[in-house]
């Protein structure tokens, strides 16, 4: 028994912020965010909350595979940028769905949250615990940005992807993931300081800070190994992979990544340019978009590969 996606949905916010907006806020400008990172808008929420993007891309991954709410044993959410500290955002959305059968709890492991879900879910299904799950990745990251620091406000945007999977007999074929909190101070956005009546607080609000220099060294060395390891596990020639789905944080990253593999670029689709840094979004988006364009064929096997804050950082193999 393994684990098959059968559904995918999204939701983006309506408002576009392009890189000519930015521009009257801080000192940059479209050609030096474009060509540094290969972005040039990305969707903002302005009348959406992250539960409500949640729920819609949920109701159109529910859709696209035929199910409803009633048969969904258990709903992940990966976010790191949720409404409330509490009730989860699995919960709010199995609400919002009328998944009445199912367990929900929410996932935090930045930009590589879609994929331990993703393995999380494959765990609980290869056990016989549940068949369904719903898996959500949801971001709004806006909330969390300074939008007066250059180095951060132009990377990130806003937005969910889902996918429904279920137990079958193909479909997942590998995975790897690490850890590495000793670099976790490369990208961090603190939470609530301590404040009560025995300590005060009067620090300002603290938001997204990066190292842009070292983020890009880590993923670019680490991302082409566990697409490896992962390849290797499964005794598969890297060249004969249809599609690498990667977190879509920076151009320049994936063709890094597809020149160290020696693999053509055209096989790393790219969405970030329309829509930022989504962290645990993006690669549902994309993998949402390319279900819909008609892209993925049945027996195509792809890797997805998901890196960011904590380090964190994945890759699974699996036969679409």
């Amino acid at each position: 028994m393994t684990t098959k996606i059968i559904g995918t949905g999204s939701y983006l916010p309506e408002y576009v912020v392009t890189n000519d907006d930015l521009a009257k806020l801080v000192d940059t400008s479209d050609e030096w965010i474009a060509s540094r990172t290969g972005i040039r808008n990305r969707r903002i929420a302005t009348n959406e909350s992250g539960i409500d993007m949640a729920a819609a891309a949920a109701e159109e991954a529910l859709k696209d595979s035929g199910m409803d709410g009633s048969e969904i044993d258990l709903i992940l959410v990966a976010t790191c940028s949720s409404d409330f500290q509490f009730p989860s955002t699995a919960c709010l959305v199995q609400k919002a769905i009328h998944a009445t059968n199912a367990a929900a709890f929410d996932l935090s492991a930045a930009c590589s949250g879609f994929l331990f879900a993703l393995h999380t879910a494959h765990a609980y299904i290869c056990a016989g615990i549940y068949k369904n799950i719903l898996l959500v990745g949801v971001e709004v990251l806006s909330k969390l940005i300074d939008w007066n620091d250059r180095s951060t406000c132009v990377l990130f945007g806003d937005g969910a992807g889902a996918a429904v999977v279920t137990a079958a007999d193909h479909g997942m074929e590998g995975f790897v993931q690490w850890s590495d909190g000793m670099g976790g101070e490369v990208l961090t956005c603190p939470g609530r300081k301590i404040e009560n009546p025995w300590k005060e607080n009067d620090s300002e609000t603290e938001y997204i800070q990066m190292n842009g220099q070292e983020v890009f060294r880590f993923a670019v060395k680490k991302v082409p190994e566990c697409i490896r390891q992962v390849t290797e596990k499964t005794e598969t020639q890297i060249e004969t992979i249809d599609w690498f789905i990667l977190h879509q944080a920076n151009s320049r990253i994936i063709q890094s990544v597809a020149k160290r593999l020696g693999v053509p670029e055209e096989k790393f689709p790219m969405n970030m340019e329309q829509y930022g840094n989504t962290s645990a979004a993006s690669i549902p988006i994309l993998l949402d978009e390319m279900s819909k364009k008609g892209m993925l064929q049945p027996g195509q096997k792809i890797i997805l590969s998901g890196f960011g804050a904590g380090l964190t950082w994945g890759a699974a193999q699996i036969e679409w």
